[in-house]
């Protein structure tokens, strides 16, 4: 049997000053880093935020780059219901949801697993819900030069649930269009689209 192998890779030199300033704050906040619980907590916590914040480190531009082909398929592609985790900059909490997206291509096409990528990307970063949405469109618009891309993301976040107001059941929604999405007829196919079960 094989062993399991972790294949996440981290700058020891980072991990060690992120590990320090974690096991600062967990004893400042009244805790023992001698008790068991906690003896590996500064190193996870710092390997888990930088994990959560690698898309710094990422070139979406490259991703799509990467992956695009010459078609002259000129309908609107879907990718909907792509899951969003990312942090809040402001309480650094997680806010997670997902995002729906569109795009009319202009004489390309794109891998569809980038487009899942490309979210990730800047979901990986400290991020609030607003520009995530407007990073994604302008990437994908800018790259691609397609007809139109649409953007929608929905999100429940963790700094109003947990703390502040306290409201579990809200969700925030943010949306982007550009092109011929910036057109009623086609924003409203879209929106439709998003919003039924074809299956």
């Amino acid at each position: 049997m094989t062993q399991y192998r972790n294949l996440e890779e981290y700058n020891l030199e980072i991990t060690d000053e992120v590990k320090s300033r974690y096991s600062s704050i967990i004893n400042e906040i009244g805790e023992d880093l001698n008790r068991d619980g906690l003896l590996k907590t500064p190193e996870r916590a710092a390997k888990a935020m930088l994990f959560l914040t690698q898309g710094y480190k990422q070139d979406a531009v490259e991703i799509l780059k990467g992956a695009m082909f010459k078609e002259s398929y000129d309908e609107m592609v879907i990718i909907k219901d792509i899951e969003v985790y990312s942090l809040c900059e402001h309480h650094m909490l997680p806010f997670f949801g997902k995002a729906h997206i569109a795009y009319i291509p202009n004489g390309h096409i794109v891998g569809l697993s980038k487009i899942p990528r490309v979210v990730d990307v800047f979901a990986r970063r400290l991020q609030v819900q607003e520009r995530l949405t407007n990073d994604i469109l302008e990437c994908l618009n800018n790259t691609l030069k397609p007809q139109g891309v649409a953007v929608v993301i929905e999100a429940s976040h963790m700094c109003m649930m947990m703390r502040g107001v306290q409201k579990q059941n809200s969700v925030t929604t943010t949306s982007g269009f550009r092109g011929q999405f910036e057109k009623i007829e086609t924003r409203n196919e879209f929106l439709k689209l998003i919003s039924s079960k074809l299956s």
